[in-house]
């Protein structure tokens, strides 16, 4: 490889230390401290001149302290004259800033995505964006990874000869069909409106599910309430067994416990895109890493080859 640079924001160190495993090299240090007029400073603690400099930082709570920190890093990258500064971006918390949907509001997206770029960033490596144009809100190459792999490698131990993938909004049916052919499984859809953050409403379901063990299918769960409306129609169609898996499994506002809580929810699986909660036990909780993916991209982002085949199927 490339001489390579691997630094870690304070927002996931946990997964930074565990793609360095298997990248084989060490995680650099870096040092945060706070002034006393509550200004962050960052300082990178290794060599970056000329070198292929990666930045992992997932946009997680709280989301405006770790975005502050990131652009300090990539500031401080440029001014240590890196060769290349990748921000390696698990989670992307602004994505669902993505459409001007009232009026006089920012696009969000876009906006945080300018200041990435400005504060010296040449390249991002994502998972799984909220939705496809978020890819286009980047001015620098944009390497959009799916953890689609990992989770159909996890449900393919299980007997699906009579399950069928839900999507809980026709704007992650896409993605669930994907999952589905990887499966060799159907696809339904629910009919969402959204009324605020966390009011939502699925009139029906589109798709075949009565009779049928059910796989919900999506990008992230935050407060949970989308998936617990999509629960009740899947119930009143006559469903049977349910099992719940997103990418981003932010669980904010107790959505565990009221997930797990239901007798006909058997499992659910997230990756660890963003930091799960570990304060208490959650017996149906399965958390699959996605480190291997983003080494593996990472390294093939440093010595020039194809990140494509990382999205075929297990």
């Amino acid at each position: 490889m490339r001489d390579i640079a691997v630094f870690s924001g304070s927002a996931h160190p946990s997964l930074a230390a565990e793609i360095c495993g298997h990248l084989g090299v060490d995680l650099s240090p870096s040092r945060l401290t706070r002034f006393a007029n509550d200004c962050l400073e960052v300082q990178l603690q290794a060599n970056c001149r000329e070198r292929d400099v990666f930045l992992i930082q997932p946009l997680v709570p709280p989301v405006q302290e770790h975005l502050v920190e990131l652009l300090l890093m990539l500031d401080a990258a440029r001014g240590a004259s890196a060769a290349r500064t990748t921000v390696v971006l698990p989670h992307y918390a602004y994505a669902r800033s993505d459409k001007k949907d009232a009026p006089r509001i920012s696009i969000g997206g876009r906006l945080v995505a300018d200041l990435m770029v400005a504060a010296g960033a040449s390249r991002v490596l994502a998972m799984t964006l909220h939705s496809p144009q978020v890819h286009g809100f980047f001015s620098v190459p944009v390497d959009h990874l799916h953890a689609l792999r990992e989770l159909a490698a996890h449900f393919s131990r299980y007997d699906l000869s009579n399950t069928v993938v839900v999507s809980p909004d026709l704007g992650n049916a896409k993605e669930a069909a994907h999952f589905a052919r990887i499966l060799g499984l159907p696809v339904a859809a629910g009919a969402k409106q959204r009324f605020a953050d966390d009011k939502v409403q699925i009139s029906t379901v589109i798709g075949d599910v009565g009779g049928r063990d059910v796989i919900v299918l999506d990008d992230e769960i935050a407060k949970g309430s989308t998936v617990i409306e999509l629960l009740d129609k899947l119930r009143e169609r006559g469903a049977g067994s349910i099992r719940v898996a997103c990418t981003h499994g932010l669980f904010s506002a107790g959505a565990l416990d009221r997930l797990q809580a239901f007798d006909d929810v058997l499992e659910i699986v997230a990756t660890n895109t963003v930091p799960i909660p570990d304060d208490k036990v959650v017996p149906k909780l399965e958390v699959l890493s996605i480190a291997p993916a983003m080494a593996e991209a990472m390294r093939r982002i440093n010595v020039g080859e194809s990140v494509s085949t990382l999205f075929e199927a297990p």
